[in-house]
C-alpha cells in the first residue's frame, strides 16, 4: 500500500476561522501581552487623563470653594458651610438673573427649534436641489460669538444703528431712536436674543435635517398612501419618530443658550439696569468684579444642578428611551 500523501508544510496551511488566538493580542512595550480590556484602556487613557485634568478636577475645585469664603487678594479661605448658598439663593439679583436665563433661554431655543425645523423640512422636501442653500445656510455657525455680537451691535444700537435707519426709510418708524433695542430695559433681553438665534439657527437645521434623512422612507410613504399628509403626518409620524434628534439638539442648545456670555457681553455687558445680565454675566461679575469666588462657586454649583435636572427631565419626557413612540 503507497504512504498517504504528504500536506502542506505547516507554515503553508490556511489558518482556519475562528477567534483570534492569543499570540495575535497587541504587544505592549517590553514585550507583554494585552488582554482586550487592557487594550481598550490604553486606548482611553488619553482622553480619561484629559477629562481628568480639565473638566474633573475644575469641577471638584468648584464644589469645595463653595464651602469657603475666599478672599483671593488676602490669601485666605475661611470655612462657612452652606453660607455662600443661603446667601445667593437670598439674593434677588441672582433670582432676577436665574428668571432673566430662564426666559432668554426658552426664547432662543423655540425660536430656533421652529425656525430650523421649518429650514430642515424645507431642505428634506427639495432634496438634492438644496445642497447650494444648505451650505449658504450654514456660514453664520461659522461666526465667532464675539464677532456676532458687535456686529449686531452696530446693527441695533441707537443713534447710528442700521436696524433703526432702515426702518425709518421704509416707513414703519418715525425715528431711527424710536425704538431702544439695547438701551430700553423691557426689550433689551429679546434684542440680545437675535445674534444668538441668528448664530445657531443652522446648528439646529443640520441636526433635524440628518434625523429627517434617516427616517423609513417605506413607512412615510406608507402614510401618504393612507391619505395622511401635511400636519398629521408631520405630528403623528415625523416627530415621534424625531425623539432622540429632538431631545440631544433641544438639550445641547438649551445649555448653550442658558450659558450665554459673550454675545451678551458685547452688546450690553448686562444692562441696561441689569436687564440683560443673566446667570453666566451675574457670576463672572461677582467673581471677578466684586471678588468673591467663594460666592460665585456656590452660584456656579447651583447652575450646573439646575442643568442636570432639566437635561435629565429632557430626556425622560421627549426621547423617552425604553418606551414605544
Amino acid at each position: 500500500m503507497a504512504p498517504p500523501a504528504a500536506g502542506p508544510p505547516e507554515r503553508d496551511r490556511p489558518t482556519p476561522p475562528g477567534p483570534t488566538p492569543a499570540s495575535a493580542a497587541p504587544v505592549a512595550r517590553g514585550g507583554a501581552r494585552l488582554s482586550d480590556n487592557g487594550y481598550a484602556l490604553a486606548l482611553m487613557a488619553p482622553a480619561a487623563v484629559f477629562l481628568t485634568v480639565f473638566v474633573a478636577w475644575p469641577v471638584i475645585r468648584l464644589i469645595v470653594d463653595s464651602f469657603f469664603d475666599v478672599d483671593a487678594l488676602a490669601g485666605t479661605r475661611a470655612f462657612v458651610g452652606v453660607g455662600n448658598y443661603a446667601k445667593a439663593l437670598g439674593s434677588p439679583d441672582f433670582l432676577a438673573a436665574a428668571a432673566r436665563t430662564l426666559v432668554y433661554t426658552v426664547l432662543v431655543v423655540t425660536a430656533e427649534f421652529v425656525l430650523g425645523l421649518a429650514t430642515a423640512l424645507l431642505f428634506n422636501a427639495l432634496g438634492e436641489r438644496s445642497r447650494i442653500f444648505r451650505t449658504i445656510f450654514l456660514y453664520p455657525l461659522m461666526i465667532a460669538p464675539v464677532v456676532a455680537g458687535l456686529l449686531w451691535r452696530f446693527l441695533l444700537i441707537d443713534n447710528f444703528g442700521i436696524v433703526g435707519a432702515v426702518l425709518t426709510q421704509l416707513g414703519i418708524l418715525d425715528d431711527p431712536n424710536q425704538i431702544g433695542w439695547l438701551s430700553n430695559p423691557d426689550i433689551v433681553l429679546f434684542s440680545v436674543a437675535i445674534p444668538d438665534i441668528w448664530l445657531t439657527t443652522s446648528f439646529m437645521t443640520l441636526v433635524l435635517f440628518a434625523g429627517l434623512q434617516n427616517l423609513p422612507g417605506d413607512l412615510i410613504e406608507a402614510a401618504r398612501l393612507d391619505g395622511i399628509g401635511g400636519w398629521r403626518l408631520l405630528t403623528r409620524i415625523m416627530l415621534p419618530l424625531l425623539r432622540p434628534v429632538i431631545a440631544v439638539a433641544l438639550i445641547v442648545r438649551g445649555v448653550d443658550a442658558a450659558k450665554a456670555f459673550d454675545v451678551i457681553l458685547i452688546q450690553t455687558n448686562g444692562g441696561p439696569e441689569q436687564a440683560s445680565t443673566t446667570l453666566s454675566l451675574l457670576i463672572y461679575q461677582t467673581m471677578v468684579r466684586f471678588g468673591e469666588p467663594g460666592l460665585a462657586s456656590a452660584m456656579s454649583v447651583l447652575y450646573m444642578i439646575v442643568m442636570l435636572v432639566v437635561a435629565v427631565v429632557a430626556i425622560a419626557t421627549i426621547w423617552r428611551p425604553g418606551k414605544e413612540t
